[in-house]
């Protein structure tokens, strides 16, 4: 075709999105401002231990098959997804735990620890997911939502399909057990939502989950990026690193100059920005001035913002799972400091990675490599993170090794962390939000960023800010959507031709 696109970011939504614009016909060009494609999909390696930072958890992945198969390749010979066994393991407050396992039977032997009456609420859950999905996924996770009208075709289902609720009523009104309820409320948490104000649409995970299961890739997701970017030159598109944008110029409508660190961009026919959309019309089109969003920024809800540990230690802990869900006694009203309040308080819950229970490459032999995950207040909050991140680390080390990590001071090493402030400096993340704005349900389908600007006629995101929402199978959708109204757009050009 002769033509060309641009895509800033590199994350799964921006490397998904280059790859199908490449396919399209456009010749493609990616930016991006670290050293390395991924996004917040980076690896850290530090003396023998190796961090993923970003995703951890593979959920439907014909999504990865997708990108493989454009160009006629499978990704089982390049990619190895591993089934977990349990898929998650909860740790609570007093001591209990509960495995979320793979079948539907091992999960009921889990349930009937705490509540046998909850195993008939389980399976109602499960079948109010399912009729979610069938239309939250399958009907509209791919679809474009630019206009209103094809958002109000869509509200007699959300209504009945009792959207309006949130994932935590929905929860509970199948569930009576105070830990279950918890337990199967969490998944919001995953990309970045509040229980407690998160639209129920966000309960299709549960069916998501076990619709296709949930994976690990053997070499983490670093080795995705790594795999994809070989898929990338393979089919001829340009990767710029190091590369950070600074400004866009638009004229006549049209974003017609990329200015970077290194130079200016003007050759192009589209762009499709990976990067936080609210960053993008704060911060890079300050010099085009229209109504960006149906809400002024300042009213936009965002996620909360992430403290993530890395460490080794010099020991193995086998008795802890891949994925573990650590949870203090609080559940509610921590969120509610979190989200609300924006407060930093003694107690919280935390997310623990540890890939070396599936992929012993990780970390030294004889060693587990660890990524804990702490939901904390954005940037918005008025905490002093030079000075809490490492009181943080002191508490979070303390509490594990209390309970799953026993003597962990005595065996822990090479730590290290990431803040907001860091999710801010390194991602462009506005306020430094972990996922971008929140999936409240005015702020998902058409009530998110579009995929294309209304006005600008070239600009277009992949985003987790954008539709269909945070996560990777949410940013894979991203890149579909796109590629879906571009094609479009190209259909319609092509009759005006003839």
């Amino acid at each position: 075709m002769n033509k060309k696109a641009i895509v800033i970011g590199s994350g799964f939504g921006g490397i998904a999105v280059s790859l199908r614009l490449q396919k399209l016909g456009y010749e493609t060009t990616i930016i991006e401002k670290l050293n390395e494609l991924g996004g917040r999909a980076r690896v850290f390696k530090v003396n023998g231990y190796k961090h993923d930072a970003g995703p951890t958890v593979i959920t439907a992945p014909f999504l990865f098959d997708e990108l493989f198969s454009l160009f006629n390749k499978k990704r089982e010979d390049h990619l190895e997804f591993v089934p977990l066994e349990p898929w998650y393991r909860y740790y609570f407050h007093d001591g209990k735990t509960f495995d979320y396992c793979s079948t539907i039977e091992k999960t009921n032997l889990e349930i009937s620890k705490f509540d046998k009456n909850d195993i008939q609420g389980y399976k109602k859950l499960l079948d109010q997911s399912i009729k979610i999905f069938d239309v939250g996924f399958t009907q509209l996770a791919d679809k474009p939502f630019i206009s209103f009208f094809k958002m109000i075709k869509v509200i007699p289902s959300l209504i009945i399909l009792q959207s309006y609720l949130t994932v935590s009523q929905l929860v509970n009104k199948y569930l009576k057990n105070p830990y279950l309820r918890k337990a199967f409320s969490i998944h919001p948490l995953l990309v970045g939502g509040d229980p407690h104000t998160t639209t129920s649409i966000y309960t299709l995970i549960h069916y998501l989950e076990r619709k296709w299961g949930v994976f690990f890739c053997m070499g983490g997701t670093g080795k995705i990026v790594s795999e994809l970017k070989k898929l990338m030159i393979d089919a001829g598109i340009k990767i710029k690193t190091n590369t950070e944008v600074k400004d866009l110029i638009v004229e006549n409508n049209k974003v017609s100059k990329i200015i970077t660190n290194k130079e200016e961009i003007t050759n192009f026919d589209l762009l499709v920005c990976n990067a936080d959309p609210p960053m993008v019309y704060s911060n890079l089109l300050t010099k085009y001035n229209f109504k960006r969003t149906f809400k002024k920024e300042k009213n936009l809800l965002y996620s909360m913002g992430l403290y993530v540990l890395f460490f080794g230690t010099k020991k193995k802990y086998n008795n802890v799972a891949h994925h573990t869900i650590w949870m203090t006694k609080r559940f509610k009203s921590l969120l509610n400091d979190i989200f609300k309040k924006k407060i930093l308080t003694d107690d919280f819950s935390l997310y623990i990675h540890r890939p070396t229970a599936t992929d012993e490459s990780f970390a030294p032999k004889g060693c587990d490599s660890f990524y804990v995950l702490c939901p904390v207040p954005n940037l918005q909050g008025s905490i002093n993170w030079d000075n809490e991140s490492e009181k943080l680390k002191d508490r979070i080390i303390a509490e594990l090794s209390k309970t799953i990590l026993p003597k962990l001071e005595e065996t822990i090493t090479d730590v290290f962390w990431m803040n907001p402030k860091d999710f801010k400096n390194d991602y462009n993340s506005m306020h430094g939000a972990g996922f971008s704005i929140a999936p409240i349900f005015t702020q998902s389908a058409w009530f998110r960023y579009h995929n294309k600007d209304k006005k600008i006629k070239n600009l277009y995101f992949s985003a987790a800010g954008s539709h269909p929402g945070a996560g990777i199978p949410g940013v894979l959708s991203s890149a579909k959507v796109v590629e879906n109204i571009i094609r479009s757009e190209l259909k319609n050009d092509e009759k005006h031709r003839s």
